[in-house]
């Protein structure tokens, strides 16, 4: 297992002001990464992060504006009933049930993300879950779901309630026909859990384009999932994407 003495600690901070502006700064980030990766397609796509004070409220981020163009003070913030109350512009309705429904009724998860992805988009019109074919795939092993039907839309409100309870103690989902979902205790494992999972569809992708992958046996798949799949460990994978995408955009700031 990583030694996690060794990782950098989540940082305390002095006020929620503080804790605010830095989760409100790593979902900026998260959104530009996946600018960046080629994540984003038009409208399609969100991101968002629990408000540290008012925990009936999250952060996201607005509907029509690219993720490459999003700055921390063009993020909205929407409590549980659809109001926007902080923020000049309007969300993605079907992004907002998604949201709303998982974070009222997972406590524990402070980030979702969710986006039109090339590779997870294809897996997902399989029908199929990931196999553990590498060590990274291993970390959605027995972790991940699928959840929907070939209609490949998630509008009503009764929907997102269904795969909020489907997700449980998983930390992604494949939405049939449609694409990626991942979850995390920070913004930084949501989103590296994500990047990861995107990567994992686009291996599985190619190896079978070309013959048929080797499965990781049950028994060695589980260890390697509990090896590296903490949220501590997906914390301290993304740090490395955060330091490239604050140096290279620095604007994301503002």
């Amino acid at each position: 297992m990583l030694n996690l003495d060794r990782m950098t600690k989540r940082p305390v901070f002095q006020s929620i002001d503080d804790e605010r502006r830095y989760r409100k700064e790593r979902l900026v980030g998260a959104l530009r990464l996946f600018a960046d990766f080629g994540y984003a397609e038009g409208g399609a796509g969100h991101i968002s992060v629990r408000d540290p004070e008012y925990l009936d409220c999250f952060w996201t981020n607005p509907f029509g504006m690219h993720f490459g163009q999003i700055r921390v003070s063009d993020l909205v913030m929407v409590n549980h009933q659809g109001d926007v109350l902080i923020g000049n512009h309007k969300i993605n309705v079907g992004a907002f049930v998604i949201h709303s429904q998982i974070h009222e009724r997972h406590p524990e998860i402070e980030a979702i993300a969710h986006a039109h992805s090339i590779y997870g988009k294809i897996w997902s019109s399989l029908g199929r879950l990931l196999e553990p074919i590498n060590q990274e795939s291993c970390a959605f092993f027995e972790s991940h779901l699928l959840f929907g039907d070939s209609a490949g839309l998630i509008e009503t409100t009764q929907e997102a309630k269904e795969l909020a309870l489907a997700l449980g103690g998983h930390k992604a989902c494949i939405l049939q026909n449609h694409g990626l979902l991942t979850v995390g205790r920070s913004v930084e494992e949501c989103a590296y859990w994500y990047i990861s999972m995107e990567r994992s569809c686009q291996s599985q992708i190619i190896a079978e384009s070309i013959g048929k992958p080797i499965i990781i046996e049950a028994s060695r798949a589980t260890y390697t999932r509990d090896q590296i799949s903490q949220p501590e460990h997906a914390w301290f994978f993304f740090q490395p994407f955060w330091d490239y995408i604050s140096r290279k955009c620095p604007d994301l700031f503002q």
